[in-house]
């Protein structure tokens, strides 16, 4: 079954997140790579540069800190932008609602794929939180 029916569903998510009307409730997971998706199809927009300022944003306008433990997280939204955009890179003319429909069935729909690639404590550090860290387990496919 398909989480997002249409493109218009990830379009309501990255433009809430864009004007932090977003309820908080649905900033989840799924939502990051809604979003990602999103952001990675407006030739408007750099993700990998833009992602990081808009959750913070986001994250500040919902009464989230940013801070060493808690709120916006570098190597988690770099790691994951990259595997979105490689995703998408393999669909360039797949709908965004299908391409994240099937993304969501790998590995990268489970909020934990990072820890294929990084330990706990190293993906949970601050060094991490704050600023890339690469992988320590095994490289990232892309």
């Amino acid at each position: 079954m398909l989480r997002f029916p249409s493109d218009s569903e990830i379009d309501r998510i990255g433009r809430g997140l864009l004007d932090r009307s977003l309820p908080k409730s649905e900033w989840t997971h799924v939502a990051h790579f809604a979003a990602a998706f999103w952001l990675l199809r407006r030739p408007d927009m750099h993700a990998m540069r833009d992602m990081p300022r808009l959750i913070r944003a986001y994250n500040e306008a919902t009464g989230v800190p940013n801070t060493d433990t808690s709120g916006y997280h570098e190597t988690i939204t770099l790691g994951s932008l990259r595997a979105a955009r490689s995703w998408l890179a393999s669909r360039p003319d797949a709908p965004l609602h299908a391409a994240l429909t099937e993304l969501l069935a790998c590995e990268y729909g489970r909020s934990d794929w990072l820890l294929a690639y990084w330990s706990k404590p190293m993906l949970f550090s601050v060094a991490a939180r704050r600023a890339w860290v690469e992988p320590d387990l095994q490289p990232l496919p892309f």
